[in-house]
């Protein structure tokens, strides 16, 4: 199959919300100033007027009190897909989301199993100002119950919020803000994933594979694509970093005998520590050198004059990296 462009990310989020809206009665979205406006990002601009205040319903200034509801929503019977304006705003919801949400169902013995989706925007590369443009998926995905998906792709996306509202159990969707109406992305192979949290190949290729997820993602493809054909990349779209597919990935590193971990959160502690750690657990023998990662390092994100010493993941990074893996 020939490679495919993606579809825009905030309207297939947009229209994918508007038709779960039609068909389920017990959907609703909750967020900051997401009916009236629509969102920051305009993400659900005309859902309110199409379906009414009450199942579009513009929240308090206050994280904590939006999955707090959401949380009792959910164990009501109802489906609630929550906003949080920003990723750096998210911190005020964490005890709602790790000492309820992913607990609810353990604490009531199975009794109950409260499906809730909270939709964060999330990274750089925008010029955002203090706490706009963190990247903080691996501080979830570490939490039993919680369920992490970070889409590079208007159809990622539609198929996660589908599975997602589904699930029984929490899930945070973080959504790449450079990525929303961006057009012009690096095309990619449109192969299938082999389940709906599945990682996807979105290049083939024979001498190194590379692992990210994100808006990254199409940085990395930029780079493939120009190294190509001096050097094969095979390009990993994790597409949800909890559970982590690492099946697809070591079935991968065994076709290239390389891995290069790339993602905008930062190095230490991060989900390219536990894939590196996990191919060098059960997939050693099929390396060829040493994994290596390319992040930010540990350090809090810049004002926006700053961002572009922060961002050290862009495409001239990768190509560089992956030359020195394969010299």
């Amino acid at each position: 199959m020939s490679p495919v462009r993606s579809a825009g990310l905030a309207e297939s989020i947009n229209a994918t919300l508007a038709d779960l809206l039609e068909q389920d009665p017990r959907l609703l979205l909750l967020g900051e100033d997401i009916g009236r406006l629509g969102g920051v990002f305009r993400v659900t601009r005309g859902l309110r007027e199409r379906f009414g205040e009450d199942r579009v319903r513009d929240s308090l200034l206050a994280e904590s009190t939006i999955v707090g509801q959401a949380v009792g929503m959910a164990m009501s019977g109802l489906v609630p897909v929550c906003e949080i304006q920003f990723d750096g705003f998210t911190y005020p919801a964490v005890n709602q989301l790790v000492t309820q949400a992913a607990r609810i169902g353990g604490r009531w013995n199975g009794q109950v199993s409260p499906s809730l989706v909270v939709r964060i925007p999330t990274g750089g590369g925008f010029r955002g100002v203090e706490h706009h443009s963190e990247s903080n998926e691996a501080l979830f995905a570490r939490y039993p119950n919680i369920s992490v998906a970070c889409p590079s792709t208007g159809e990622d996306a539609e198929q996660i919020l589908r599975y997602a509202v589904t699930l029984g159990s929490p899930v945070v969707m973080y959504e790449p803000i450079r990525l929303y109406w961006q057009r012009n992305l690096p095309a990619r192979d449109p192969g299938p994933a082999r389940t709906p949290t599945a990682a996807r190949i979105v290049r083939r290729g024979t001498d190194l594979t590379i692992a990210t997820f994100g808006a990254v993602t199409h940085e990395v493809l930029e780079a493939a694509h120009a190294l190509s054909p001096d050097v094969d990349v095979e390009v990993v779209d994790l597409r949800w970093v909890a559970p982590l597919d690492m099946d697809t990935v070591l079935e991968s590193v065994v076709r290239t005998g390389r891995l290069l971990i790339v993602h905008e959160a930062s190095k230490d502690v991060g989900i390219g520590a536990e894939i590196a750690a996990s191919v060098a657990e059960h997939g050693f023998g099929s390396l060829r050198g040493p994994v290596r990662r390319l992040a930010p390092d540990r350090r809090v994100y810049p004002p926006a004059d700053f961002e572009k010493d922060y961002l050290t993941v862009g495409v001239q990074e990768i190509k560089d990296e992956v030359l020195v893996m394969t010299e």
